[in-house]
């Protein structure tokens, strides 16, 4: 059988990558072109696209880059029809993946979407084009298979990946871990994890460091994106007393007291490794003036819309400043509201359904391949 499978951003890689050695152990003599990232092609796939080459974040950011989007859409369709696959796979990455499948379902092509978009949150009219353009949907939020249902698309819930990601990654241990980034052997850590896409790093990594003077008790550390080479953060590696690891996310969240998380997957991660949490979120003022008035949910992390309660605290926009980010780390730091964050991590833990979320879909994509 052959497989296509679209991908667009770094999580995509990470969840496409353990996807295809699912597929793989189902359908040996499987065929998988894919468009993704060095884990995906790592674990089997062959690479018609990179992600780098496609990461546009916000509504101005998309407007700017439409030439180049839509020769990326082009040329995936002429792409698709020279492989011939049996089955195509969208993860997550809406924008382009709708597209995509409207074409493809016309092409009577068999399309599986793996990590629905989030129609939940804004757009909901989307569903009338999943309903007709995708034959089978796989969710990975434990309320997003009611939600479904009361829009008339039975969709089948297989668990978060990422607690599959986790279970998978071999973890430094502390002392190799200080050691070998240079990290001072004894001094609590406080992670920063500012996005993987240049537009928000630089938002949201001045902002974080603008705290550093204020907790000089613990070190900071950067975690860089894949996608970026480490010369990118050099200016702000300059500003402040802050180390730097790329590469090592799941290392230094195994090793971290506290984070500063730009919102995301990041943040599911990062509850995920139990390490209490500020989110942030800073965006382009016309895309956040837009986002404003589509988005329709309470919370904007995975963390407090999976519990549908704020388990940890959001900062966004005009709140995301200096004074905010430290009066809110500090009250995770230590004490009562540290201890209440570690509590509702462990119902959190419980609600994402178990470990075998891309076993689980890939065995489904075979069967109905």
């Amino acid at each position: 059988m052959k497989y296509y499978i679209i991908a667009g951003e770094a999580s995509g890689d990470l969840h496409g990558s353990n996807l295809i050695k699912g597929i793989l152990k189902k359908d040996a003599k499987a065929k998988i072109r894919c468009w993704g990232g060095d884990l995906m092609q790592k674990a089997g796939g062959e690479l018609a696209m990179h992600y780098k080459k496609m990461a546009f974040m916000g509504f101005f950011e998309v407007i700017k880059n439409l030439p180049a989007i839509f020769k990326n859409i082009a040329y995936c369709k002429r792409d698709i029809e020279s492989f011939e696959p049996n089955v195509i796979v969208f993860i997550d990455f809406s924008g382009f993946n709708l597209r995509i499948a409207k074409w493809a379902k016309a092409k009577d092509y068999t399309t599986n979407y793996y990590i629905s978009p989030q129609v939940w949150a804004s757009r909901a009219n989307r569903i009338n084009k999943i309903k007709r353009d995708i034959d089978h949907m796989y969710v990975i939020l434990p309320f997003e298979q009611g939600f479904y249902a009361k829009h008339g698309y039975d969709v089948q819930f297989v668990g978060h990946p990422l607690l599959d990601a986790i279970d998978n990654t071999e973890l430094m241990e502390s002392g190799p871990f200080r050691k070998q980034n240079q990290l001072e052997p004894k001094k609590p850590i406080i992670a920063l994890l500012p996005g993987s896409r240049k537009q928000e790093i630089d938002k949201m990594l001045k902002l974080m460091l603008s705290i550093v003077p204020y907790f000089e008790q613990y070190q900071f550390v950067i975690a860089g994106a894949p996608s970026l080479d480490r010369s990118f953060y050099k200016p702000y590696l300059k500003k402040g007393k802050v180390a730097f690891v790329t590469n090592q996310t799941y290392s230094l969240l195994h090793h971290a007291h506290a984070a500063l998380v730009t919102s995301g997957t990041a943040t599911l991660e990062t509850a995920l490794f139990k390490v209490p949490q500020v989110v942030c979120y800073k965006g382009n003022w016309i895309s956040y003036q837009i986002a404003k008035r589509i988005i329709t949910l309470d919370y904007i992390s995975l963390v407090n819309l999976i519990m549908d309660n704020e388990v940890v605290k959001e900062l966004i926009q005009d709140d995301l400043n200096t004074k905010n980010l430290r009066i809110e780390l500090a009250k995770i730091l230590s004490g009562p509201q540290r201890v209440k964050v570690l509590e509702d991590y462990q119902k959190l833990a419980k609600k994402l359904g178990g470990k075998g979320a891309s076993d689980k879909a890939a065995a489904l994509i075979v069967k109905n391949a």
